[in-house]
């Protein structure tokens, strides 16, 4: 019998039992369930004139959120808003140019770093936090809501190139040139992150994963200190004033490196991308964590016989322990619908051994 875990009016809630109690099946969300592969969802988005107006468009924000829970009955909802919400209050304004991402203003030299706000106004997202009030209130009772933000060197490398680059050289180069400064824009990304969260979690999510997902390419020194140091620096601080929320770290493409957060007593889980060794991962991950993945995305668009292997081996290897079946990395748009249906077919009928 799978054991409940229960707040005041709520039913069970697989998420949260898989850092508690284990059930006898691994809970399942995706990174970017709510998104382009839904028709639903392309609908929707379609009646905003840009992404960031439709990111804080409670309204939309919210059934957006709940599409996928609608129509797949996932675990956990994970709000819908993007990570750059956080340069946009900081006075680094945002636009998405259709098939080439955010752009921005870009932080070329430390001078430009005086447009920045000291101290960014968090009551600025208050459309944000409208939206999780939304969702909470229309969730259904078993399903856990989740927020999240960019970890500061994530934020930081598009703050800096304006832009997605596909080896981060921009931010790379700059905290090599000038690290004083550097540092300095991390601190500050560093207090609005908790601040961000701290108020997500206040306005009902459950848990929140930090999301640093351009870190892969920092050699190991700069690894811990732009992307490890700031990482605990947020995680400790909401364990401290949120002591039961769930915290989830997803450092992308580090491999070995993910284990500097599996001793750390403010982490909860662990998210590994694609390309992490499994038996690594089981060893001494799982050791101390939930583990959270690792799908390939490109294996849940093709579907059929690769997609059946590959979560077999996945739940092999992982599923024993507490772990939250995942993505290695976001849901492709054209991913097809019946496909996610698939997956989810073959990740609740698989049962932990007794």
């Amino acid at each position: 019998m799978t054991q409940s875990i229960k707040t005041a009016g709520q039913k069970y809630k697989p998420f949260l039992a898989e850092f508690d109690a284990r059930g006898r099946t691994a809970p399942i969300w995706l990174m970017r369930q709510a998104g382009r592969y839904l028709p639903e969802y392309r609908e929707l988005r379609g009646k905003s004139p840009s992404f960031m107006d439709f990111c804080f468009n409670p309204k939309a924000a919210a059934e957006a959120t709940l599409q996928p829970i609608r129509r797949f009955g996932f675990d956990a909802a994970i709000l819908f808003s993007d990570i750059l919400v956080i340069p946009e209050i900081m006075g680094q304004p945002v636009t998405f140019e259709t098939g080439e991402g955010p752009r921005m203003q870009p932080l070329e030299t430390p001078a430009d770093l005086s447009r920045l706000s000291a101290a960014p106004a968090v009551a600025k997202l208050a459309p944000v936090f409208e939206t999780i009030e939304r969702v909470r209130a229309a969730l259904p009772d078993e399903t856990t809501l989740i927020g999240f933000c960019g970890a500061p060197w994530t934020v930081a490398t598009y703050m800096i190139a304006g832009r997605g680059t596909p080896d981060q050289r921009p931010s790379r180069l700059f905290a090599y040139r000038w690290e004083t400064e550097f540092r300095k824009l991390i601190d500050l990304l560093t207090r609005a992150s908790i601040e961000y969260l701290s108020a997500q979690i206040t306005s009902g999510v459950e848990a929140v994963q930090i999301f640093d997902s351009w870190v892969g390419v920092l050699p190991e020194a700069e690894f811990e200190k732009w992307s490890v140091q700031p990482v605990l620096e947020i995680s400790r601080e909401i364990r401290k004033r949120h002591p039961d929320v769930k915290i989830i770290v997803f450092p992308r493409a580090v491999g070995s490196l993910a284990g500097r957060f599996s001793s750390e007593d403010s982490i909860d889980a662990i998210g590994i991308d694609t390309s992490a060794d499994l038996g690594w991962s089981a060893n001494v991950l799982q050791a101390g964590k939930v583990v959270q993945g690792n799908l390939d995305p490109l294996v849940l668009l093709t579907g059929g016989r690769a997609l059946e292997e590959q979560v077999a081996n996945i739940l092999q290897k992982l599923g024993n322990k507490r772990h939250i079946f995942n993505l290695g990395h976001g849901i492709l748009p054209e991913t097809p619908v019946e496909h996610v249906e698939k997956l989810l077919k073959l990740v609740r009928q698989w049962e932990r051994p007794s």
